[in-house]
């Protein structure tokens, strides 16, 4: 079976940012680089506005729009801009739908910046890219808004209630791949008992229970996300799979569906410019039957006999497809 293909998370913008002579048709760099994309039938990838929490990440991340509007309509002939059209009419589309999202809440608002000026960096960055697929508030570390899942007691801050609150409504999801657990619980309360309208996704997370890892989902936060109508994207890194056992990715995704999640699961491969990454003991990122973006239609062959055809559609683009068709409705 071959299917299109969704994507809900790589970091080509940021390897474009800060790589000198960054081209984003050299598959020997980048996992996700378009030819990898074409060759894998990916239809929608979700590109990443990546920042660390840095004096510096405002201007990364402004940088990183620009960039993104510049891709779709520097390499019209390849890259389609993801609306609501594209989506309605998703089977007469031949190109790769590109959709940004904001990973990492710094790029909004480094730790000085008035919140003027955040608000006018949200919009500035929203203008440029259309859209937003979802929002983290964190990467690994603690920022402004909260702690990030390599923190430990620290969870939702005043200044992630407030830009929670300016999302609110404007369709954009929050991200749980990046929250502490105490982070997560604190987004969750805050929407509750606010009332907010924002959807609960994990765009590119594994599952706690098979790989026990601070980067992945706890059975509870991955059935939440099921509960709200969210959906979870599947990461291939090794560090979060399993080191050892590439065949863990296979487990990590029958999991998520054993959950409940037979609307929700979906892939986040999470490829990213790996050279100047400085520690040795992660190398090679990915196993080699997920390591760059061509190995979709064999990854999902290796599932025929673990999944129904219904439940590898879903995984391979409807989840995704129809969770975007209802935000954006």
């Amino acid at each position: 079976m071959k299917f299109p293909i969704i994507d809900m998370h790589c970091d080509l913008l940021s390897y474009l940012a800060k790589i000198p002579c960054a081209d984003p048709f050299v598959k020997d760099d980048i996992a996700c680089a378009i030819p990898w994309l074409i060759d894998g039938g990916v239809r929608m990838q979700v590109l990443a506005i990546y920042t660390d929490v840095k004096p510096e990440s405002m201007n990364l991340a402004a940088r990183q729009a620009v960039i993104f509007e510049e891709l779709h309509q520097k390499y019209s002939t390849e890259l389609a801009l993801i609306d609501s059209g594209f989506l309605l009419n998703w089977d007469k589309q031949n190109r790769v739908g590109i959709k940004a999202s904001v990973e990492n809440a710094a790029g909004f608002g480094n730790e000085t910046a008035s919140w003027e000026e955040i608000y006018q960096q949200f919009d500035f960055i929203l203008e440029k890219v259309k859209s937003l697929a979802y929002i983290s508030l964190t990467h690994h570390t603690e920022n402004r808004f909260g702690g990030g899942n390599y923190t430990k007691g620290i969870g939702l801050k005043d200044d992630g209630k407030k830009l929670l609150d300016y999302m609110a409504g404007k369709r954009i999801p929050v991200d749980f791949s990046h929250t502490s657990d105490l982070l997560a619980e604190g987004i969750l309360n805050h929407i509750d008992s606010n009332k907010l309208d924002i959807p609960v996704i994990a765009s590119h997370s594994n599952m706690r229970a098979i790989w026990n890892h601070p980067r992945n989902l706890t059975d509870e936060f991955a059935k939440e996300i099921i509960h709200r109508g969210g959906i979870i994207g599947v990461n291939f890194l090794r560090a979060f799979l399993d080191p050892e056992v590439p065949e863990r990715l296979f487990e990590h995704i029958i999991h998520g569906f054993e959950l409940g999640g037979k609307n929700a699961m979906c892939f986040g491969a999470d490829y990213f410019y790996t050279k100047d990454f400085g520690d040795p003991a992660r190398l090679p990122f990915y196993f080699p039957l997920a390591e760059n973006a061509s190995k979709y239609p064999s990854l999902i062959e290796s599932l025929e006999d673990k999944l129904s055809a219904t439940d590898l559609e879903g995984l391979a683009f409807r989840n995704s497809l129809e969770f975007y068709r209802k935000i954006q409705s």
